[in-house]
């Protein structure tokens, strides 16, 4: 069995839940926010994400480098460097991650100013 098929039949039969698998917890997403402007040192993107440990950070991140969503580059040097960045499939979120950010925008202001959600 390849490592897609492998992959596939672990999926939910549902394609939203099949996303909230990848991405459904508060620090994937911010994650991808975070990667969607472009390649960060492990440290770059935990002062970005903010409030994550390191140990939650290093976990979250090889749950989406094994998802195929980031990747994660090694440099030989010393002391070691260590680059993350966004796959070609993790980029492919970015429509979903802008709806999100639109989404929460009009929210907020519904809040604000009582302005009706738009449908």
């Amino acid at each position: 069995m390849s490592q897609n098929e492998e992959l596939l039949s672990k999926l939910p039969a549902c394609p939203v839940e099949t996303t909230l698998t990848l991405i459904g917890n508060k620090w994937e997403v911010l994650i991808l926010r975070d990667l969607m402007e472009g390649t960060k040192r492990f440290g770059e993107l935990r002062r970005s994400v903010g409030h994550i440990s390191q140990k939650v950070l290093t976990s979250q991140l090889r749950a989406m480098e094994e998802a195929g969503l980031v990747h994660r580059e090694v440099f030989a040097e010393v002391p070691p460097r260590v680059e993350y960045s966004l796959t070609p499939l993790g980029k492919s979120l970015k429509p979903v991650m802008d709806a999100l950010r639109d989404w929460g925008t009009e929210y907020k202001r519904h809040l604000s100013d009582g302005t009706p959600m738009v449908e």
